[in-house]
């Protein structure tokens, strides 16, 4: 979708074929996941920023092939994006508020205010992960829409045996649970390699898929008439998401063009990272949030099922600010945001009179904190690595299953997760292709 409909995907969402699917945490947090081929690379604001060296270096990542994988993302899907009056005005109203150095334009995480990248190109027109599949042997593709995976299937192998995922169960999303199909590897005769099914269904879809299969706490399974495959106690656990705080810039909907974020403020050593769009709230109308976001919260909830349908969200809570440390960080973010919306830049821009800060009492900001608190739409976790797969995103106990997302993920990477997530999806395909001999020790550069 177009960077002029940027927003309106989140607008009109149904129960089995809208672009986004909406949920709501049992904390009663709205939010949404993609449902569409690129999956949220397709609805969010494309905003496109690295990891730390520092994540790189703590989840064990080969730090060459990391850069050679990012590199070959952003040579098909990122743009040097240009600033509207609102993105420059956001630049220097996070100056102002002392977000410094000024980095400029950069793909790197650095602490300061910077210029990311987008996936939006100069023409407007919104580039996904989807695009990612024309850079592969197309003729050795075939891609399924209109397809909801029901669960993993499992076979025997007499040779050795063994249990190995060898397919999946499919149904039509717009259709009924009756009338499902089968997908299954293929093996040459002559081969002793088998394929590999991988899940990279989201930090909601992947373990949803993995418990659906029989894979998880089998009290939890017992309850939904699951048969136990593998108890997995971790499966669902784990789940984060990064507690927000926003305020709205303007003072009443107005009929502006929609304008997602590509200036962002990283402060506080990495700990807040605050971003201003402009979002549609009807087809006709729209307001001007800023928005900032805790990145190393403490708090961490769990995901259950809801039904045996896949179509159906699952049951998650995130338990946001529910540590002591999460509380008092939104405290601080409140104090950012509000210096950053009452800045002169901002207060210029929007034609009113600009006030000196105004802080509220510590008492009033954590109420605030609790009664505001919302998505940044970057949660994670649920198939996490160490408790689920292991560094190469093999499913423990399982042969033949990786999940490769942000399910794996302890901490969301970077300003914004998208980027490191695409580049793991190309590092970890050049992995396991050297695994099976098919790749030297070339960069990625090299290859398709």
């Amino acid at each position: 979708m177009d960077r002029k409909y940027y927003g309106f995907s989140l607008l009109n969402t149904d129960e089995y074929s809208s672009a986004a699917q909406s949920f709501i945490s049992r904390e009663g947090v709205p939010n949404h996941r993609g449902r569409v081929l690129g999956g949220s690379s397709a609805i969010n604001g494309g905003f496109y920023s690295r990891a730390s060296p520092d994540f790189v270096k703590r989840v064990g990542w080969d730090v060459e092939l990391v850069e050679d994988a990012y590199r070959w993302v952003e040579s098909r899907v990122v743009f040097q994006p240009g600033l509207t009056p609102w993105q420059f005005v956001a630049q220097f109203g996070f100056l102002e508020a002392g977000i410094f150095p000024y980095n400029g334009y950069t793909l790197e995480h650095l602490e300061g205010t910077k210029i990311g990248g987008s996936v939006f190109d100069n023409y407007g027109t919104r580039h996904t992960s989807a695009d990612l599949l024309e850079a592969g042997h197309t003729e050795s593709l075939t891609v399924l829409v209109n397809s909801t995976v029901r669960n993993l299937l499992f076979c025997n192998h007499s040779d050795n045996n063994e249990t190995r995922a060898c397919g999946i169960t499919f149904i039509k999303s717009n259709g009924g649970m009756e009338e499902s199909y089968e997908a299954y590897l293929n093996r040459a005769n002559d081969s002793t390699l088998f394929g590999e099914v991988i899940l990279a269904a989201g930090s909601l879809g992947s373990p949803q898929i993995l418990l659906l299969s029989g894979i998880g706490p089998p009290k939890h399974l017992k309850k939904f008439n699951i048969s136990l495959l593998s108890g997995l106690r971790g499966v669902g656990r784990g789940m984060q998401d990064n507690p927000c705080v926003a305020l709205l810039a303007d003072s009443k909907p107005q009929n502006r063009l929609p304008d997602p974020p590509v200036v962002a403020g990283i402060a506080h050593d990495l700990k807040f990272i605050i971003e201003a769009g402009i979002l549609p709230i009807s087809l006709n109308s729209t307001r001007m949030p800023v928005a900032v976001k805790y990145a190393f919260p403490a708090s961490r909830g769990r995901l259950k099922l809801n039904s045996r349908d896949p179509r159906q969200n699952p049951s998650v809570t995130f338990n946001y600010l529910s540590k002591e440390e999460d509380m008092k960080a939104c405290i601080e973010m409140a104090q950012l945001l509000h210096s950053v919306v009452s800045s002169q830049a901002v207060s210029f821009f929007l034609g009113v009179e600009h006030k000196e800060d105004e802080l509220s009492g510590e008492e009033e900001l954590a109420k605030f904190c609790k009664q505001n608190v919302r998505t940044f739409y970057h949660y994670h976790g649920g198939c996490g690595v160490g408790s689920v797969v292991d560094e190469e995103y093999r499913v423990y106990g399982v042969k033949g299953l990786r999940v490769v997302d942000g399910s794996t993920f302890l901490e969301s990477p970077g300003t914004n997760p998208m980027a490191t997530l695409m580049m793991l999806g190309r590092y970890q395909g050049i992995r396991i292709q050297r695994e099976r001999g098919h790749f030297g020790a070339s960069t990625t550069q090299d290859h398709p």
